[in-house]
């Protein structure tokens, strides 16, 4: 099997959905995606492994090397999406359109069509010149447990030097991230009638004492944590979504808070999740068991990088660009768990993930495509000195 042209691998991952949520009803396997992965990168000589993850449901893991041994080149990825609201698209989502010099789909660059880049690049370059190895990662549930990456980072034999992760990113290197957490916030009362309060307990009353707490935390947390790489410097704490009650002559006896919180490098979310529960825990003992603190999804940690790695150091070169801090996260902190050097970068820009008509502007097409086969060729191929040695890979860089 030959590999197919750069957009006719666009168009088939574009057109098998994907998606993930939190929602049961809104979730797809990425079996699809996975299959023609695994198609193309045999096609290549790679040797493939799928795996299920461990929660099953439909979603898999996909693991494909070429070339033995340990160090080397991983390039990662996710294959799932976000939902869609069809109302507010003008194209079809699942169907690669071009129009005004842009390429619009589902996934185009959030993040499917980073693969193409990756295959078209490694199709590209002379196999018989490889001196390291290369790899493949394309992983599930991204967009909401990272379960895969979870997964991936557990593998007893998985041990790549480096790491590309390729989140759109107009690829600027991105050496550092925030974390994620989703938190319900819970306060179970006591329903009755509206013309005897005391009867009652009011969760809605309890939640404005709990949302009282919370604000004081955020203004905390923003005056004692404080990175300046970032554009926000400080870890933020947003109220997102709130319901409580059912009719406005009854007592409410249930109300529900949804909050999100980016914790920095060095900040951990076992220490946010204790600040919560310690602001949980105070109102507790006036209104006993009112009040549940409740992770959403397992909190995502702070990618904690620095400039001053090997790949770093060879991805500004390459891209010339300065490696920067983002407020989102990616899969990075549970990739870097194995060992390697990482950082995130790839086609795309980040404003357009997530939104409607997302798209990849077509004039980034090519700009794009010649950093990602540089930075493989620097890594694995012998055009230039190949070497896992840090001090040997940074020399290396002078000759790029």
């Amino acid at each position: 099997m030959s590999l197919p042209s750069f957009l006719s691998m666009y168009q088939q991952l574009i057109a098998a959905p994907s998606i993930s949520a939190i929602e049961d009803s809104l979730c797809m396997s990425n079996k699809e995606v996975i299959s023609l992965l695994a198609s193309w990168c045999e096609s290549l000589g790679f040797t493939c492994e799928i795996t299920e993850l461990e929660q099953g449901k439909g979603r898999y893991n996909l693991l494909a090397k070429r070339g033995e041994g340990d160090g080397g080149l991983m390039l990662a990825g996710h294959t799932d999406t976000v939902p869609f609201d069809d109302s507010r698209w003008n194209y079809d989502p699942f169907k690669l359109s071009e129009h005004n010099n842009k390429l619009y789909g589902l996934g185009s660059i959030d993040m499917k069509g980073f693969f193409a880049f990756v295959l078209q690049a490694i199709s590209e370059l002379d196999a018989t010149k490889q001196t390291e190895p290369l790899l493949i990662l394309a992983t599930a549930d991204e967009e909401t447990t990272m379960a895969g990456a979870q997964q991936i980072c557990r593998h007893p034999n998985l041990k790549p030097a480096r790491c590309i992760i390729g989140e759109p990113t107009d690829m600027t290197p991105v050496f550092t991230h925030k974390g994620h957490m989703s938190t319900a916030i819970r306060v179970i009362g006591r329903s009755g009638h509206s013309s005897d309060p005391e009867r009652g307990l009011n969760a809605i009353e309890v939640m404005h004492k709990m949302i009282t707490k919370l604000l004081i935390i955020k203004e905390e947390l923003k005056n004692k944590y404080s990175v300046d790489h970032f554009e926000i410097p400080y870890p933020t704490l947003n109220l997102g979504h709130i319901h409580g009650g059912d009719n406005a002559n009854r007592i409410c006896g249930c109300c529900e808070m949804h909050i999100d919180m980016r914790p920095l490098p060095g900040l951990s979310v076992q220490e946010l999740q204790a600040i919560l529960l310690s602001a949980a825990e105070e109102i507790n003992t006036q209104y006993p068991n009112a009040v549940s603190v409740i992770d959403m999804h397992e909190p995502i940690p702070a990618f904690s990088g620095s400039t001053d790695t090997a790949l770093v150091k060879l991805a500004e070169k390459i891209s010339g660009q300065p490696a920067v801090a983002v407020n989102y996260c990616t899969e990075a902190p549970f990739i870097q768990q194995l060992g390697c050097e990482t950082i995130v970068m790839g086609p795309g820009s980040i404003n357009q993930a997530h939104q409607p008509d997302e798209f990849l502007a077509m004039e980034k097409i090519k700009p794009s495509q010649e950093i990602i086969s540089k930075m493989i060729k620097a890594s694995c191929f012998s055009e230039y000195t190949q070497t896992t040695s840090r001090c040997e890979f940074q020399l290396e860089l002078k000759a790029i």
